[in-house]
């Protein structure tokens, strides 16, 4: 494992010389360590790159991290993962990604992980998205969610990319069967002239499932930024998507959510707001010694908490 991998590692997933428990740590398109534990087994895919991560009903409160690290220009890694939580399993799984080139090859990491929950297992999924480098090459990051969730399942999914990334392209689907319940909560920051695209698709099947999607994004200086969302209601339901953006400079944001009600009982709620840093905010923490730099800062870090 080279030293820009440790960095990324510190930053995507909180990496301090080693990890407890199970994790794989792919780098530049290949295993730089792997370890199983008594209840999370990971093994090669036998058809492809990627892992297959089997968590038994025994793993209570456990944690699996499967970071993956592109260190140089003219790396296209693509991966796919496939987890299988067993019935009242309780993880955490931390898949970080971090990108990185100091010349003008291109790095790019594109991952595929599908979830496949049994009745009344609970993930929290931690995803963290970072490019760093001096190189002119683009950094580009593009991860693809799938999910199935049966009843009573809970996957709480809580995503971030805070900068460096010149391109990302988001998409994440999910199919929910009866009282099961998808959170997400993403917050992304784009800068100079990067662009970033979500792409939400969520299907209740089941009674009394429910979703909730909350985006917070800032746009600063040139970049632009997509939010697109359907949450399908086709049963007793709930559903609620909010998308708040912050303009700064010449940033641009394109909100388009969208709801289908397939049930007369489905009750299903969106909400989306762009705009700029309110002046008055600018000001009064200014009245506290920042300078307009610092307030400005500040805000967006406690936007995007």
């Amino acid at each position: 494992m080279n030293k820009i991998t440790e960095q990324l590692l510190k930053a995507v997933s909180d990496w301090k010389g080693n990890f407890k428990g199970a994790y794989n740590i792919r780098e530049d398109g290949g295993c730089a360590g792997r370890q199983s534990s008594e209840h999370i087994k990971i093994e090669n895919k036998p058809d492809g790159p990627g892992l297959i991560i089997r968590i038994s009903p025994e793993a209570q409160q456990e944690t699996v991290y499967i970071p993956a690290c592109v260190t140089r220009g003219n790396v296209s890694d693509l991966v796919y993962n496939d987890f299988y939580v067993g019935a009242g399993a309780d993880v955490t799984i931390v898949a970080g990604c971090g990108v990185h080139t100091d010349n003008e090859g291109e790095a790019k990491h594109d991952g595929i992980h599908r979830f496949f929950l049994e009745k009344g297992a609970h993930v929290l999924y931690k995803e963290k998205h970072i490019g760093t480098g001096t190189g002119t090459g683009l950094k580009k990051i593009n991860p693809v969610t799938d999910m199935e969730l049966k009843e009573d399942a809970v996957m709480e999914m809580d995503t971030i990319q805070i900068g460096g990334v010149d391109d990302t392209k988001r998409a994440t689907k999910a199919v929910l069967g009866p009282r099961a319940r998808l959170i997400i909560h993403e917050r992304i920051l784009t800068d100079g002239q990067e662009q970033a695209s979500t792409d939400f698709e969520v299907d209740m099947q089941g009674e009394d499932s429910g979703v909730d999607l909350i985006s917070r994004s800032v746009a600063k200086d040139h970049s632009y930024q997509e939010y697109h969302s359907k949450i399908r209601g086709n049963c007793r339901c709930t559903g609620h998507s909010e998308c708040d953006a912050i303009l700064i400079g010449e940033g641009r944001v394109n909100a388009a959510p969208e709801l289908f009600a397939g049930n007369i009982d489905a009750s299903l709620i969106h909400e989306a707001a762009i705009g700029k840093i309110a002046g008055e905010q600018i000001v009064k923490l200014r009245t506290l010694g920042l300078t307009e730099e610092e307030a400005e800062k500040k805000i967006v870090e406690g936007f995007l908490r």
